[in-house]
């Protein structure tokens, strides 16, 4: 059955808002896929929700671009929260996505089509946007992956702004790996987008990790049970892989969260499409409205308050960052039913962005997992993680979901090490200033001699040999590229970074020695350290 049949006998009229008749099979290895409709598609028309707003635009979204070039193909644009603005996914003049779940209950928002399309199976993966939560809150109600890059990691060039300085742009999957990879070819930076950001220098933690938990004040009598039972299930789950769990003080970020909509974020809102909405098109939602043209009451006075206010917050959950890795919280406190958003849809949403709309105004990443059932409901937990750690998160939710490791670039380099800059030893400060992580003992091919170098201060060198080779014994550290690069440059002769060859016969860069330095050989030792425990005072 083609994509598009199986979205037809769905038989769910408000999924998608453009359906074309064709649509391209994937090149071998690519994927079909939907976009959320404030994403532009080029050849698809483009109406964030509303009619009257639509237009045609010239070229794909570059993160769609991104995606056509590896191989996938667009089939649809998915209908919305209007204006991308709310979590519940019933905003919308072309009606509410059906929970594949519970067609009682909401689907979440703002992206409800595209994760409904990838919920109900009828497409691999979705283009979601998040600002407040719209890539996590459906992925949670529909037991999918939902992946919240770093702002500025993916380009939001082509997209309807919702608040363009937190913007971002998100995928839906039901695996952590597809997500990941998904992500991977859509990120890049765009010199064309004002708020695109080059990803810095850093590497990222490594084996067990501090997980942060708020008190159960911000959890008793706010989380719903059975939401907050499979959370607490989550954490014992984490706990028994090996990571630590750290209680911390949640109140700066729920304070942030109650800034998107509380504070001066409104009046970015009135900035995208205030000056459409002020011609009061009838196809206009009325809360979107309500909420879009509010911002207007705002000034320059409640901007500036509001910034201050959120570099408080900052600073103070910045603490919070000194004792954990990731942040795990619930995804969302209960699970809406469409009649309880109809009675009191401002109230519903604002519940559902508790543990959700800090994320941006924080400058985290996010990645929303299943975390099993209650009943035929799906639960759900997000991990939070600082700027551009989201690597460190795809590791977490794939170990959590027993999944395989996706293969993640941490931005390092390893480093062998054999002398000096060994744990314990007088140069390893070097490497711990410079951003090293100690990875594991090694022992290279046996295809090398250890000779004792003296100077100003005993060290050992590694030369390569034709013939009576021996394996020495080091350790692996991971570095920063700049790290690297500055450790490099700290070298001198007759010692060197080069090539060096590990007993498994892989080849990392290392210490090395040039062959002039014809020092005592001390290769029977085994290691700079078994040199030293024979014959003290040589450090």
């Amino acid at each position: 059955m083609s994509v598009l049949q199986r979205i037809r006998e769905w038989g769910d009229p408000a999924l998608c808002i453009h359906l074309p008749d064709t649509v391209a099979e994937p090149a071998a290895g690519g994927l079909h896929f939907v976009v959320k409709d404030n994403i532009d598609v080029a050849g698809m028309p483009t109406t964030a929700g509303c009619p009257s707003f639509a237009y045609h635009p010239p070229a794909d979204a570059p993160v769609v671009a991104r995606l056509r070039a590896a191989g996938h193909v667009p089939v649809a644009k998915t209908n919305l929260d209007q204006f991308a603005t709310g979590l519940v996914g019933t905003r919308s003049p072309y009606g509410t996505p059906r929970n594949p779940f519970d067609a009682l209950r909401i689907p979440g928002g703002s992206s409800s089509g595209s994760a409904c399309a990838v919920a109900a199976g009828l497409v691999p993966f979705a283009l979601g946007t998040d600002t407040a939560g719209s890539g996590r809150v459906p992925a949670a109600l529909q037991n999918l992956v939902g992946f919240k890059p770093t702002k500025g990691c993916l380009s939001t060039r082509g997209v309807v702004p919702a608040v363009r300085s937190l913007d971002c742009v998100s995928v839906f999957a039901k695996t952590v790996a597809l997500a990941w990879g998904v992500t991977s070819i859509a990120a890049g930076f765009d010199e064309q987008d004002a708020f695109s950001r080059q990803r810095p220098d850093l590497m990222l933690p490594s084996g067990a990790v501090r997980l942060g938990v708020p008190s159960a004040e911000h959890l008793d009598g706010i989380v719903q049970g059975d939401l907050l039972s499979a959370y607490r299930n989550a954490l014992e789950k984490l706990r028994a892989l090996g990571h630590t769990l750290v209680e911390i003080d949640y109140a700066p970020f729920l304070a942030a969260a109650q800034l998107l909509y509380g504070g001066a974020w409104v009046a970015e809102r009135t900035a995208g499409v205030g000056d459409f909405l002020d011609r009061l098109p009838a196809d206009a939602d009325p809360v979107v409205s309500a909420i879009i043209r509010g911002g207007r009451k705002l000034d320059a006075v409640a901007a500036w308050s509001g910034t201050y206010q959120l570099a408080d917050l900052a600073r103070r959950a910045q603490l919070g960052w000194q004792r954990m890795d990731v942040l795990v919280l619930p995804t969302v406190c209960e699970y809406p039913t469409l009649a309880a958003v109809a009675a009191d849809p401002i109230g519903v949403n604002s519940r559902l962005g508790r543990f959700t709309n800090f994320a941006n105004l924080l400058d985290t990443c996010a990645l929303a997992v299943p975390a099993g059932f209650s009943g035929p409901l799906p639960t759900g937990i997000t991990l939070f993680a600082p700027a551009w750690h989201d690597g460190l998160l795809a590791r977490l939710g794939a170990e959590f979901l027993g999944e395989p490791a996706p293969a993640i670039d941490d931005g390092g380099i390893t480093v062998a090490v054999f002398g000096a800059h060994l744990r314990g030893q007088p140069r390893n400060s070097q490497l711990l200033e410079l951003g090293g992580r100690f990875v594991a003992e090694c022992r290279t091919a046996p295809v090398y001699r250890l000779r004792h170098i003296a100077g100003r201060f005993a060290r050992p060198g590694l030369v390569r040999v034709t013939a009576d080779g021996a394996a020495i014994a080091g350790e692996l550290w991971r570095m920063p590229a700049a790290g690297f690069g500055r450790l490099v440059a700290s070298v001198t002769a007759p010692l060197a970074i080069g090539s060096v060859t590990l007993a498994d016969g892989t080849d990392v860069q290392g210490f090395v020695c040039e062959g002039y330095a014809l020092g005592q050989d001390i290769t029977a030792y085994g290691s700079w350290r078994g040199f030293l425990s024979t014959t003290p005072g040589q450090a």
